[in-house]
């Protein structure tokens, strides 16, 4: 057994499979990946990893287990897919998935490669395990999965407070303990009026009386979204850092296969080291970053620009470089996903019944009319171009200026009182 000191959940213990694994070097490797990518420019204790969260993830999956009784083979497999769940992060953590994903179709849930061959593999085979059945638990495939990757998972339960701890910021704050008590598994036809996802297989949800615990999860995640997630200065950051990742691949013979199995010091290494890709390297090394030219808000961006694919955002910002008069790589158009809310979907015990949060909960609504309120697009470029720049993107996005933001308030999150 290994006993290690953690900064969230205490002392942690590891033993069985997941011991084995965690000096494997796809494991060591998460050491060396960021868990917040580029936050630590805005919050500078941000500077945790992948490899701790790996171990939290592990030992809130083992509390639950215990919890739920199960044990055996299937616990296992559970346990090891908690420690592996991560190891498919390319550098920065999710920042450059978009690009590898594109070249590459993998998703860092995509590890059946990765667990199948090399050490870890040797360790799964070792206690019995398939590897390609732990990989389908990474990737939320299977009995039981929910607990590793659901709507009410340990990963989301462990990311939210470990990032409060190491940010200093309090929204965060869940009760683990609390969440890992009261889950339950129950059968997919026990879902209330057909609710319930299609599949095999037991689903995972909280027990009776613990709406507002699940309340606490939604909620944490939209007050962090705005003030870490999404704090503009972590924003043009990584789209400079993802925007270096693009011409990287295009100057050199590196791949995206190569790129993805990249740790966060090998990836600066490799742009330092490339021309293309030099000032872009140092204006990160040195927070000499981009300026907004743009920060816009959601309704006031027209459709054909919430729907751009890759090809057609490049295309965009050589337009708006070539109105404004600036080189094409001055211009980055940072455009977000549309907003989501998976967590909503969780299921909770309600009166015998189990139901969906979003039905049961007056509360997601407005947490989701927050989420869209606080979507932003970006552009970005240098400071002495801003205003050129910015003009430009108005006329070639279609954006009603009246309807631009102007001010960004630094660390200050939307308050539910502002949607009743």
């Amino acid at each position: 057994m290994i006993t290690v000191k953690d900064t969230v959940h205490d002392h942690i213990e590891i033993d069985g499979v997941a011991a084995d694994l965690v000096d494997t070097p796809a494991v060591q490797r998460l050491r060396h990946v960021k868990q917040l990518g580029t936050v630590q420019l805005v919050y500078p204790s941000a500077n945790h990893t992948r490899f701790e969260h790996s171990l939290g993830v592990y030992h809130l999956a083992s509390r639950a287990l215990d919890h739920l009784g199960i044990e055996g083979r299937r616990a296992d497999r559970i346990e090891a897919a908690a420690m592996l769940h991560d190891v498919g992060h390319g550098p920065f953590s999710h920042n450059l998935e978009s690009l590898t994903h594109r070249r590459t179709g993998k998703y860092h849930d995509d590890v059946g490669e990765l667990l199948e061959t090399g050490a870890v593999g040797e360790v799964l085979r070792d206690h019995d395990l398939d590897p390609d059945r732990i990989a389908e638990i990474v990737a939320g495939e299977g009995p039981y999965a929910g607990l590793v990757s659901g709507e009410l998972d340990v990963d989301r339960m462990d990311y939210l407070v470990r990032d409060a701890y190491h940010t200093g910021v309090p929204y965060g704050t869940i009760d683990t303990e609390r969440f890992v008590r009261e889950l339950t598994f129950v059968e997919r036809g026990e879902v209330a009026d057909g609710d319930g996802p299609a599949g095999d297989g037991p689903e995972l949800v909280l027990d009776e009386g613990n709406v507002q615990t699940a309340e606490s999860l939604l909620l944490a995640r939209a007050l962090m979204n705005p003030v870490v997630y999404t704090h503009h200065v972590a924003r043009i950051s990584k789209a400079m850092l993802r925007r270096a990742a693009g011409d990287l691949l295009e100057a050199t013979a590196t791949t995206a296969a190569e790129l993805r199995r990249m740790d966060d010091h090998d990836f600066l290494a490799a742009v330092r080291d490339c021309r293309e890709t030099a000032e872009l390297s140092r204006r990160y090394d040195e927070r000499d970053l981009y300026k907004l030219a743009v920060w816009a808000e959601y309704d006031d961006v027209p459709d054909r620009v919430h729907e751009a694919d890759h090809a057609a955002e490049t295309a965009l910002e050589r337009e708006i470089a070539a109105e404004a008069g600036v080189a094409r790589d001055h211009v980055i158009l940072d455009v977000p996903a549309e907003p989501t809310m998976r967590e909503s979907t969780a299921r909770v015990t309600v009166n015998g019944d189990i139901r969906r949060l979003e039905r049961q909960s007056p509360l997601v609504s407005a947490l989701r009319t927050a989420q869209r309120d606080q979507w932003r697009l970006g552009v970005y470029a240098p400071a002495p171009a801003t205003d050129r720049v910015g003009r430009a993107a108005a006329d070639v996005l279609g954006l009603d200026s009246d309807g631009l933001v102007t001010e960004v308030r630094g660390a200050m999150p939307t308050t539910l009182d502002e949607f009743e």
